[in-house]
């Protein structure tokens, strides 16, 4: 048998079970056979019945059990609850720290190679110098050669930002020098590992305009020196004027580093709303997830919409 697909149900006060629900109606049989869902057996069953969706939910209690055709098989992690659309905020974190760590260590042990997780609210798992999954899981990793790299992809291009979940105070101070060429020799390994081919890669500026390249911007003190010592590696070019690239110049790359979240956010999500994935790279296994958050102001409302999920699981099927 092919290998699994492994997807984290994520915050389970989110849209995360319609998403799932709907994306399972959109699989094919052989598809279907391959899903592992690690969650709450009961949870599920329970969202699904309110949601009145019509699958049947098993309870595993490892990936290899049970591989019937019809059944979404749940890997159950505990949890305790009154209303499924309701957990409680200790509850909500405790489980989804518990799923994480789970498919993290099916991971170190090889049993897989990368899984999908659902979107989580952030500060379920937030705390000193973890502002959301990709630095979760890169605080678990201990490689020195390669740092954890929030990677949004679409088939056309992809970005990423330097400094990830910051508050806008604190951008400037984190953009250093070695970070931007850790972010980027990140990017240039896992690309070629995934894609099979050398990026062409544009680092945005900072400040509008370059800030003119003044002595004492963060152009001049740190991105400039690092594009200088990337040059050598690939196809990089910078830093380029942030207002006006995303017009027609980005068509001409591959990833676009930007130096904060929604420098490259805004225009990606605008470009591709749900046609997009998150990949964490640097890790020694590839997570993805869906490129939005918990939408909990749909939450029963039947409009959440798929299209993200169903990509990261066509992404995942595609891996070696």
């Amino acid at each position: 048998m092919k290998k699994k697909i492994t997807i984290i149900a994520g915050d389970p006060n989110s849209i995360n079970s319609e998403l799932i629900f709907k994306s399972w109606k959109s699989l094919n049989i052989e598809t279907r056979k391959r899903i592992i869902l690690i969650g709450n057996c009961n949870l599920i069953y329970k969202q699904q019945k309110k949601l009145k969706f019509n699958i049947n939910v098993s309870k595993i209690s490892n990936i290899y059990e049970d591989e019937s055709i019809n059944k979404l098989k749940v890997l159950d992690i505990p949890l305790k609850f009154n209303d499924c659309f309701n957990v409680s905020r200790k509850e909500a974190s405790k489980y989804v720290v518990n799923c994480l760590n789970y498919a993290h260590k099916l991971c170190v042990q090889k049993k897989i190679n990368a899984f999908i997780n659902c979107p989580i609210d952030k500060n379920l798992i937030k705390k000193k110098g973890i502002h959301g999954v990709t630095e979760f899981l890169g605080k678990k990793h201990s490689s020195t050669k390669f740092t954890e790299v929030m990677f949004l992809h679409n088939k056309k291009f992809s970005v990423v930002p330097v400094t990830t979940h910051l508050k806008i105070k604190d951008i400037s101070t984190n953009i250093k020098e070695k970070l931007i060429i850790k972010k980027v020799k990140t990017i240039l390994f896992y690309y070629k590992k995934l894609f099979n081919k050398k990026p062409k890669i544009a680092v945005l500026g900072l400040n509008p305009h370059n800030s003119e390249l003044e002595k004492n911007s963060e152009e001049v003190k740190n991105i400039i020196p690092a594009i200088k010592k990337l040059k050598k590696y690939g196809f990089i070019k910078g830093p380029m004027v942030a207002d006006s690239f995303f017009k027609d110049d980005y068509k001409k790359y591959d990833v676009i580093v930007g130096m904060y979240h929604d420098q490259v956010l805004i225009p990606f999500k605008n470009l591709f709303k749900f046609n997009a994935i998150n990949i964490t790279l640097g890790l020694d296994y590839i997570r993805i997830s869906p490129d939005h958050g918990t939408a909990k102001d749909i939450i029963c409302k039947n409009k959440g919409d798929p299209k993200s999920l169903i990509e990261s699981i066509k992404f995942l099927n595609k891996l070696k």
